[in-house]
């Protein structure tokens, strides 16, 4: 059987962590890595046999990447803490483990997303994969705020199984949430966009509803449909608005 480290960053998940880490004591390492915490996460995870490390967040793909550094195995399953691979997940995780040679050096997972405490099968998250089972030597994280992956230089497979994502707390949490990636998106999108215009506030937004509400279907998934659409819309004009602004202020400095 290859070993496998399970890392999981966090940043008060107190409460899913109580969920997530039972599931995971098969594990020959798990890795919390936590930008200093200020719920009851160090006391949760006294009940359980984990490696605990706080490490000053700069970013998920840093963050990550120290933790894959630090793991002792050969093998990784990076999950976040509003995540949890299904029981099929598991069992094909430990049936690859149990075999010699992996056939690939990394592999996506797909995802289930709830929200609102109803699962979404459209609105443009039919189709959401990442790479979170991959081997430690060769794979990395690129240096991306939102959306970043595991970059390696070998083909990557795919898994059967999925993980079940549960995104959403309240809507005000989620509207925090959407708020931070639009800050870091306007991070990366900094170099692309050296000029916002009203396409970029305007246009761009409105056809981002239009994709998740018509072209993916999110009609289907009802009111959460309509409401996770506008969210999406609303990202991608504070991104751009949060751009202006530092393009704005930088003009007047």
């Amino acid at each position: 059987m290859q070993s496998i480290s399970v890392i999981i960053p966090t940043y008060n998940e107190a409460d899913n962590l109580k969920e997530l880490l039972p599931l995971l004591h098969w594990a020959d390492e798990i890795i919390i890595i936590d930008s200093f915490s200020t719920d009851t996460t160090v006391q949760i995870i006294q009940d359980f046999e984990v490696r605990f490390i706080q490490h000053q967040y700069e970013g998920p793909a840093a963050q990550k990447n120290r933790a894959i550094e630090l793991a002792k195995s050969t093998w990784i399953l990076i999950l976040d803490a509003d995540e949890r691979p299904t029981d099929g997940l598991l069992a094909e995780i430990k049936a690859l483990l149990s075999l010699e040679n992996i056939p690939y050096h990394a592999y996506w997972i797909y995802r289930r997303n709830f929200f609102m405490e109803r699962r979404i099968n459209y609105s443009g998250w039919q189709n959401d994969k990442v790479i979170r089972f991959f081997q430690k030597e060769g794979c990395r994280y690129n240096n991306k705020q939102v959306h970043e992956e595991i970059e390696t230089l070998e083909d990557i497979g795919f898994l059967k199984a999925k993980i079940d994502h549960f995104t959403f707390r309240s809507l005000d949490h989620f509207s925090l949430k959407i708020r931070r990636y639009a800050q870091w998106s306007a991070d990366d999108y900094s170099t692309k966009t050296t000029k916002v215009g009203c396409f970029h506030l305007w246009i761009k937004p409105l056809f981002r509803f239009i994709k998740h509400f018509i072209l993916k279907r999110g009609f289907l998934d009802g009111k959460v449909g309509f409401i996770i659409s506008s969210y999406m819309a609303w990202g991608v004009f504070l991104r751009y608005a949060y751009l202006y602004e530092r393009q704005n202020k930088a003009k007047l400095d």
